[in-house]
């Protein structure tokens, strides 16, 4: 045995193209970061929140990917807004399970029921999460939800669990509860330094 001789790396065609074999491991492992989706969370007392996800869901949409957007804590949609919103369809659907026309914290009869209504929306999630229903999941003020502790403390934890590697999960609220940042790959706070006389900070 020559022990002078050099090792080469071993090579094969992929493509048209002769591809060395630590090369095409380093590819395939780009490859595979580039689609690992992403948990990413935009929250703080500034507007343009659910603007900003639907923004993302929009544009994954365009590139040919699925996406479900799960609201939260809104009431039920308007008939306006909810026809608007049908023209994203088939690529882009949005849900309400919520039946009130005020917000979660404004009601003052009907919360119990409505607080079911919201569960269903988490377990609607779970649901999507775990039959791998959609290649994005946005899940609009359900920070709040957690913040209120409507649903179990692990729900964040089981959301995550259920998720598959490629799916991209983004989470709005006013509020990011204590520990959800640690699981998030991006994280966006949005403040209203000075806010005009005819918007509220708050609504987002």
């Amino acid at each position: 045995m020559d022990r002078n001789k050099t090792h080469r790396p071993v090579c094969k065609k992929t493509s048209g193209k002769t591809v060395c074999a630590p090369a095409q491991r380093e590819a395939q492992k780009e490859e595979r970061e580039m689609k690992k989706g992403k948990v990413h969370i935009i929250f703080g007392t500034g507007m343009g929140k659910t603007a900003m996800a639907l923004g993302r869901g929009v544009s994954a949409a365009m590139h040919g990917r699925k996406v479900i957007m799960i609201q939260f804590l809104k009431g039920v949609l308007s008939h306006e807004t909810a026809d608007g919103l049908k023209q994203l369809e088939p690529a882009f659907k949005v849900f309400r399970f919520e039946k009130q026309n005020e917000y979660y914290e404004n009601l003052s009869e009907g919360k119990k029921e409505e607080l079911c209504n919201i569960q269903n929306g988490y377990n609607f999630a779970k649901k999507v999460l775990c039959t791998g229903e959609c290649d994005m999941l946005i899940l609009d003020e359900f920070l709040g939800v957690l913040d209120q502790k409507l649903v179990g403390d692990d729900a964040l934890e089981t959301l995550l669990a259920a998720r598959e590697e490629n799916v991209d999960l983004i989470l709005t609220g006013k509020v990011c509860p204590a520990g959800a940042e640690e699981h998030a790959d991006e994280v966006t706070r949005l403040e209203c330094l000075k806010p005009s006389n005819d918007h509220a900070c708050m609504n987002g």
